[in-house]
């Protein structure tokens, strides 16, 4: 009989209970291999509709279908064992009606076995935030920037700079938590205003580019690492991979060329 003790996986209460106290880590991952060295530092790791992005070459999130977003989530739930898993929920996969969204909520969740779901929006998400919720689905909101809806905002903006829109985002916050949401992203917003938000709600907020008075905060993995060619002005690069990789890359290529690849080291007699 096994005397190793069973990694058990952080919960979604667990996460709802550290407001206001040790800040909550988390990182986007999109598969497997990452996943597996995130699990080891991040309370959540959200599967974010970013992969589209960042791994498929598209221009925003609009066009992620679910079936991809299924597919990522699946790679990260098995590469883990700690953190909670949270995967987004695609554009067009919950907006139409509260039944709709649990529908595919419901999916995500068996079909990868992930924690909790993720969307976006405030007061209007709250009837299907709550909708979810009262029917055993966690819900993590995301206000402030939302990219799925950057081409109504017209590109990725930050939201707040304008001190008389503060009320409509600390509303959309309130909603969001009033609506049983475990936990809600803030994304793209100066940082007085995802200050203040932080102290008027009872859930845990999670930065992006927001405040380092939220409760916890996300990036996306790809930005810290370096590995992407343009950074957004909230992101610390924290490494540099895309450099080490193109020279790993070119080096593998010169030996190639040269043959000096593969060696007695690394064939088979």
């Amino acid at each position: 009989m096994s005397t190793q003790t069973k990694i058990r996986r952080t919960t979604v209460p667990q996460i709802a209970a550290r407001k206001g106290g040790e800040p909550i880590v988390s990182l986007t991952s999109y598969h497997a291999h990452t996943a597996a060295i995130v699990d080891q530092h991040a309370d959540f790791i959200l599967v974010g509709d970013s992969l589209g992005m960042v791994m498929h070459g598209m221009d925003s999130t609009v066009g992620v279908p679910l079936d991809l977003m299924i597919m990522h989530g699946r790679a990260v739930v098995r590469g883990t064992q700690k953190a909670l898993i949270v995967v987004d929920m695609p554009f067009g996969t919950y907006e139409e009606s509260p039944n709709i969204a649990f529908r595919n909520a419901a999916k995500i969740m068996k079909e990868t076995g992930c924690g909790a779901v993720k969307l976006e929006g405030g007061a209007r998400m709250a009837d299907t935030i709550k909708f979810l919720t009262e029917r055993g689905i966690p819900v993590m909101a995301h206000t402030g920037l939302t990219p799925q809806s950057s081409h109504v905002m017209g590109g990725f903006k930050t939201q707040g700079r304008n001190e008389d829109t503060w009320p409509a985002h600390e509303a959309d916050a309130k909603a969001v938590a009033d609506a049983g949401a475990f936990a809600v992203v803030l994304e793209g917003m100066v940082e007085p205003l995802a200050a203040k938000i932080t102290k008027q709600i009872d859930i845990p907020t999670i930065g992006i580019g927001a405040s380092a008075d939220c409760d916890g905060q996300i990036l996306v993995l790809e930005d810290m690492l370096g590995m992407n060619p343009w950074t957004p002005k909230f992101v610390k690069v924290y490494g540099q991979l895309g450099p080490m990789i193109e020279q790993a890359v070119s080096d593998y290529a010169a030996d190639v060329k040269a043959r000096a690849f593969p060696t007695e080291d690394e064939v088979y007699r």
